[in-house]
């Protein structure tokens, strides 16, 4: 059987076999089956979207594997625009989207904000530290009753942040008093949840790491934003998994 090659285009696009259907320019997910698997079909949109363009000299993008898009979860890809600068974008493997060019500079301010927010008093990154190391050192640490704890402490962090709101929409404390405390919260929420990827992820003899990166990421804006794209990237890696980027913020994953 031969196809016509604008067919064969045009099927091999279409999002319809992959779960989702466009309507009046916008992405929607269908109730059909899947006919493809979604990374086998963003994999032949990357393949379609490079082709026939002129090869160039390959260059390596800090960001480009940190990032999602927040409008329809696809990767954000990078590019160089007028033969030098780097600009980062959606891959648009699930149709247009919202979400704008951001140039590498902006891009790398946005992300080390995330640094800067990620900070806690002495005394509570004093107490996730001694979460991670017991009394009798690494060798004696038991995983599941470290990451019990440090799940009721995310449970009463939460239990704060739920309470507060309730006062706030009660009236009951002000929009400052919230948008200071919440923040604050906010951040400790986020330490608590590395610390618990790190006890489910590091063997004991590695605990020493964990405090490590605990510690890095309570002070890492400070030497962040003196490195290069590359060596941020480094850092960001160290203390994030992957973000999701909208046209206004950057949200860790």
């Amino acid at each position: 059987m031969t196809m016509a090659k604008g067919y064969l285009d045009r099927l091999l696009k279409n999002p319809f076999y992959a779960g989702s259907f466009i309507w009046d320019g916008k992405t929607y997910t269908g109730t059909q089956t899947p006919l493809v698997d979604r990374s086998l079909f963003e994999q032949v949109q990357f393949v379609f979207h490079g082709r026939n363009k002129p090869r160039s000299q390959k260059h390596d993008f800090a960001f480009r594997k940190l990032l999602t898009c927040a409008y329809d979860d696809c990767m954000v890809t990078a590019e160089i625009k007028k033969e030098k600068y780097s600009y980062y974008r959606c891959t648009g493997s699930r149709g247009k989207c919202e979400l704008p060019y951001f140039r590498e500079e902006e891009l790398g301010d946005r992300l080390g904000q995330i640094l800067n927010a990620i900070y806690i008093p002495d005394h509570v990154l004093s107490q996730l530290v001694e979460s991670l190391l017991s009394e009798k050192g690494c060798e004696t640490i038991c995983k599941q009753g470290q990451e019990r704890r440090l799940q009721q402490r995310l449970a009463c962090v939460r239990n704060r942040l739920d309470q507060a709101y309730l006062d706030k929409l009660d009236g009951k404390i002000t929009d400052e008093l919230w948008n200071r405390k919440s923040g604050e919260w906010q951040a400790e929420e986020q330490q608590i949840q590395m610390a618990i990827r790190a006890v489910g992820e590091l063997k004991p003899e590695r605990m020493l790491d964990a405090v490590k990166i605990l510690e890095l990421a309570n002070k890492a804006y400070f030497p962040y934003v003196k490195q290069s794209p590359t060596e941020k990237a480094k850092l960001l890696n160290l203390v994030l998994s992957n973000c999701s980027i909208d046209s206004a913020s950057v949200y860790p994953i």
